[in-house]
């Protein structure tokens, strides 16, 4: 096996395999285990709550961030990110990193609805209601990973505190994003909670992987090699 494929088995497709299994367990012990345990059994009221709480102009914002954590909207953002951060920093590294931060939440997201069965809340949904389960939110995890990882990216590449600070104010779409589908009836609360898990450990570990400059993805040459063989 080449060095190259170890790195990737160990750095990525390991930690993500555990982190799918994590998710699984997460939604068995919230919809069959815990179903009738308190705090699950709240969430029904904290469901209906934010459908008594509606108003047009809520229904507007919470429309917008919906759309913001969209799949359509996520893979634009992401690739007209990755395109601008390849330009102008002339390297992959961080390119890579946010476009398999991305695609890895994406596909524990996918792999655990088709594991994990919830029925969306029981109150009225103001999007329509995509095939897959309401366990994890996608919106969310998705917003977690792209805007999460960006703000990684951008505090490392910027040198004053306070840029710094700024950068970490991204975190706050995701927040919103989770909070609009939750208003909006399309989700419960623990979806939302186990999403930013699912979208920061997807984060964290291509972080480790393609972030961190001790990782060598290609065989190096040595130069006192080559001349010693030349």
């Amino acid at each position: 096996m080449s060095d190259v494929a170890v790195q990737v088995l160990k750095r990525v497709l390991l930690p993500v395999a555990l982190l799918f299994g994590v998710m699984v367990a997460l939604g068995l012990l919230i919809t069959k285990v815990m179903l009738h345990v308190w705090p699950l059994t709240a969430e029904d009221s904290i469901n209906r709550e934010l459908e008594r709480d509606r108003t047009g102009e809520g229904n507007a914002v919470s429309g917008f961030f919906s759309m913001v954590g969209s799949t359509p909207v996520i893979i634009g953002v992401t690739a007209l990110a990755a395109i601008v951060l390849r330009l102008t920093l002339k390297r992959w590294r961080e390119p890579i990193f946010l476009c398999t931060a991305v695609t890895a939440q994406a596909l524990v997201f996918f792999l655990t609805t088709l594991v994990i069965d919830r029925r969306r809340p029981s109150v009225g949904h103001l999007d329509s209601s995509p095939p897959t389960s309401s366990f994890p939110s996608g919106h969310t995890s998705a917003s977690v990973a792209l805007y999460v990882g960006l703000a990684l990216v951008l505090s490392l590449l910027v040198q004053r505190t306070g840029l710094k600070a700024a950068c970490w104010l991204l975190v706050l779409v995701p927040v919103a994003v989770a909070v609009a589908r939750m208003y909006r009836g399309m989700h419960h609360p623990t979806d939302v909670l186990a999403s930013f898990l699912n979208g920061a450990v997807c984060v964290w570990v291509m972080a480790r992987a393609f972030l961190d400059r001790s990782v060598r993805w290609a065989r190096e040459h040595n130069p006192a090699r080559r001349l010693a063989h030349g």
